[in-house]
C-alpha cells in the first residue's frame, strides 16, 4: 500500500466511472482507463470523485471499483477514494474496506448544511475520529457544496486533526486562498494542495505554491506537463502548453455539461469503451459532438506549432 502523505505532488487524476451503454459497470474500461492514466504520467488516482459519478453507484459497486482500479495500479502509484457520505458510518464503512484493499487515503468533502467555522472544524474531527488512522484530503469546492471554508478554519484543522494530509483546492476565484495557505505562519504544518477546476486556472496555482492537480481533464498530458514545467522554472513553457489546450479544457468545464464532454473525447482516444453516462445524465449532442470535434482538431494544430 501507498499511503498518502503531506508529501503528495504531480497529477492525481479524477478517474471517470466507466459504464456500458446499458448502464452497467465496465470493468475492461476500468482496466485501460488505469492504464491510460499511468502512461500519461498520473503520479496519483483518484476514485469515487464528483466527476466519477459516484452517487449513482451502489456500496457495493463503489467497492468493486475501487477493487478493480487497485487491481491493477498493482501499488504503483497510491489510489485516493471519495468516501463523502451524508453520514459517518457509510464514511467508515467504505474508508475501512478501501483501506483494507490496498488504497492510500480517502477524499471528505463537506455537506451542504455548515454555515459557521465551528461547524466545519467540528465536522472533520468527527469524520477523522470515525475513519481513524487513515490519511485524507479535504474537499474544498464551495461551487459544488455550498460550504464556503476559510483560511483560519483550514488552519485550524491543520492543527488540530493530523490525519488532514491534503487540501483539494477547488474554490474560485481561490488564488488569493493559497497564498495564505503558503505565508510562513498560516498552518501548523505544511500539507500538500492539489488543484481542481479541470485545470483551469493550473499554472497561476502552480505560481502561488500548489503541489499539482486533483482533477480530471480528457488530455491529462496537459496536467502532467504544466506541472512538470512549473517545477522546472519554466512557466513561460507551462503556460504555452496550458494554451493549447484551454478551449477545449474551458468547453469541458461547463455547468451540466463537463462530463459528457470528457467522456465522449476519452471514448473518441479509445480509453473507455462507451461515452455513456448512468442515468440521470445524458450524452452529448451531435451538435455538441461536432463542436468538441472541432476543438480537438485545433488543438491538433497548437500542439504541432508547439513541438
Amino acid at each position: 500500500m501507498t499511503r498518502l502523505t503531506e508529501e503528495a505532488q504531480g497529477v492525481y487524476v479524477i478517474a471517470v466511472t466507466p459504464f456500458n451503454d446499458d448502464g452497467a459497470l465496465d470493468m475492461e474500461s476500468v482496466d485501460r482507463m488505469v492504464d491510460f492514466y499511468l502512461e500519461a504520467g498520473a503520479t496519483g488516482l483518484t476514485a469515487l470523485g464528483m466527476m466519477g459519478e459516484a452517487p449513482k453507484l451502489t456500496t457495493a459497486e463503489s467497492l468493486e471499483v475501487v477493487q478493480r482500479i487497485l487491481a491493477r495500479l498493482n501499488g504503483r502509484i497510491p489510489l485516493v477514494v471519495g468516501v463523502s457520505a451524508p453520514g459517518f458510518a457509510q464514511m467508515a464503512e467504505l474508508s475501512k474496506a478501501s483501506m483494507d484493499a490496498g488504497a492510500g487515503g480517502v477524499m471528505i468533502a463537506p455537506p451542504g448544511n455548515l454555515k459557521t467555522d465551528a461547524q466545519i472544524v467540528t465536522y472533520y474531527t468527527q469524520a477523522a475520529e470515525f475513519i481513524g488512522d487513515v490519511p485524507f484530503v479535504l474537499q474544498d469546492f464551495p461551487l459544488a457544496t455550498g460550504v464556503h471554508i476559510p483560511v483560519s478554519a483550514i488552519a485550524r484543522i491543520v492543527e488540530d486533526v493530523p490525519t488532514c494530509v491534503c487540501l483539494k483546492h477547488e474554490d474560485w476565484p481561490g488564488l488569493e486562498k493559497i497564498s495564505a495557505l503558503r505565508a510562513e505562519g498560516t498552518l501548523a504544518r505544511r500539507i500538500s494542495i492539489l488543484c481542481g477546476n479541470g485545470g483551469l486556472f493550473l499554472p497561476e496555482e502552480m505560481d502561488r505554491g500548489a503541489d499539482g492537480a486533483m482533477t480530471g481533464f480528457c488530455y491529462p498530458e496537459m496536467m502532467r506537463d504544466i506541472v512538470r514545467h512549473s517545477k522546472a522554472g519554466d512557466p513561460a513553457r507551462a503556460r504555452d502548453i496550458f494554451n493549447a489546450y484551454l478551449p477545449l479544457a474551458r468547453y469541458e468545464q461547463q455547468p451540466g455539461l463537463g462530463l459528457a464532454v470528457r467522456k465522449y473525447v476519452l471514448a473518441k482516444r479509445g480509453v473507455i469503451g462507451s461515452a455513456a453516462l448512468r442515468r440521470p445524465g445524458a450524452g452529448l449532442t451531435k451538435a455538441a459532438q461536432a463542436e468538441v470535434d472541432t476543438l480537438l482538431a485545433r488543438q491538433e494544430e497548437r500542439l504541432k506549432e508547439l513541438n
